[in-house]
């Protein structure tokens, strides 16, 4: 049996939300399956509110076993480095989650918010909000950058706003069943994070081509006009599908790059930056000397039925 707790902190509960889509493993085979004994989860667990404070102060006196355990939100530090804007029960939970830490097998940031700090560390970031180990992209956020949990590794960082729920099930099940979760240099299980949005996404060829959308509603890429990210984010949205139906390109909404340890990015969601006709971030592996004659020749190049935006999407 492998016990997890489930802590939401910086006013989020959007990772629950998507937890319960998941289908691969789905929560129940989480705990049919794989023998997670969820001690809390603020959405799931039937017990009154005062269980919580009974399990954390076993836990915290070593009468009871923590194998996992999960932080949802970003971590609010304010006013003045005493936690005391996001309170639990005349404590701050920022003190909470860092003694907690010390008790468990692993650590688990569940969405952006908990890995680095999210919407809610966005400027001004009038609460002092960070992630777990990160503070955005600075490596040390509430645990310094040396910190390790019981079974040697760092805060697990399974970012999403809010995170994949069959990358955060699937994550889950490998802890329980004891298997080793390679991270990459942000701390991100690298089996989850090593292809890009625009890999699998169905606008992939009008990219190719440089046929780009101005205008919502259309079929075309919208990575040089429309703010997407696709291409510089690291995530399986369109290899492993939302509800194994669709994702936000397929649907015709920008990749906002939630993933990323910088998001939300401080400029409009729906514009892409660019430096005269170039955009500032270019696909990943792309050398920027070569880029726009790259594109004006595939543009020459394109057929007509993506020329005349007439495939499917």
């Amino acid at each position: 049996m492998t016990t997890l707790l489930w802590l939401q902190t910086g006013s989020c509960g959007g990772d629950t939300m998507s937890i319960l889509c998941a289908d691969s493993p789905s929560v129940e085979e989480l705990v049919d399956e794989y023998g997670i004994q969820m001690l809390w989860q603020p959405s799931l667990s039937m017990e009154p509110t005062g269980r919580l404070e009974t399990l954390i102060e076993a836990i915290l006196a070593g009468q009871q076993t923590l194998d996992i355990l999960c932080i949802e939100g970003s971590i609010i530090t304010g006013p003045d480095g005493s936690g005391m804007y996001d309170p639990y029960r005349g404590r701050s939970k920022m003190s909470l989650v860092r003694e907690l830490a010390e008790k468990a097998e692993y650590v688990v940031a569940l969405g952006t918010c908990a890995a680095y700090g999210g919407v809610h560390s966005a400027p001004p970031n009038p609460t002092d909000c960070l992630g777990l180990q990160f503070d955005k992209k600075s490596p040390g956020g509430l645990l310094s950058v040396d910190w390790r949990s019981r079974k040697g590794l760092p805060v697990i960082n399974i970012s999403g706003c809010p995170a994949h729920p069959n990358a955060m099930t699937k994550t889950l099940a490998m802890l329980a069943m004891g298997l080793p979760v390679e991270l990459d240099h942000i701390n991100r299980p690298k089996v989850f994070f090593n292809t890009t949005v625009h890999q699998g996404c169905t606008r992939n060829e009008y990219h190719e081509y440089d046929v780009e959308d101005a205008a919502f509603g259309g079929k075309a890429c919208m990575f040089f006009n429309l703010g997407c990210q696709g291409p510089v984010t690291m995530a399986i949205c369109n290899t492993e599908l939302w509800n194994g139906r669709s994702s936000k390109t397929r649907a015709g909404v920008p990749c906002f790059g939630c993933t990323s340890p910088d998001f939300p990015l401080d400029h409009d969601l729906f514009d892409t930056e660019k430096i005269g006709s170039i955009p500032v971030h270019l696909p990943m592996g792309v050398e920027r000397a070569n880029y726009m004659a790259y594109k004006s020749l595939a543009h020459e190049a394109a057929p007509e039925r993506v020329l005349n935006k007439t495939m499917d999407p």
